[in-house]
């Protein structure tokens, strides 16, 4: 038996609102070290800078994420501070 290929994923364009966000979030992956935390938060950030989501502090907190090295409060305002410099 034998298994297909994944399927090919469309990546963002550059200038987007989506890609700039997820970029934002990766560079705390020194911060976040798994995966899925970075995507979970990619989401939520992308939802606060559209209108619909939470602010940075309680985004962190309601996510769940597994941080490393920085609290809660400072990785709240990190990601705060780079969320404006997107708008």
């Amino acid at each position: 038996m034998s298994t297909l290929p994944p399927p090919f994923v469309n990546e963002f364009p550059q200038d987007s609102i989506e890609k700039k966000v997820y970029s934002l979030i990766e560079s705390f992956a020194e911060y976040l070290p798994v995966p899925n935390d970075r995507n979970r938060l990619g989401y939520n950030a992308f939802k606060y800078m559209t209108g619909e989501g939470d602010p940075p502090l309680i985004m962190v907190k309601g996510a769940k994420l597994t941080l490393k090295g920085i609290s809660v409060e400072n990785f709240a305002q990190k990601l705060e501070d780079g969320l404006n410099l997107l708008k």
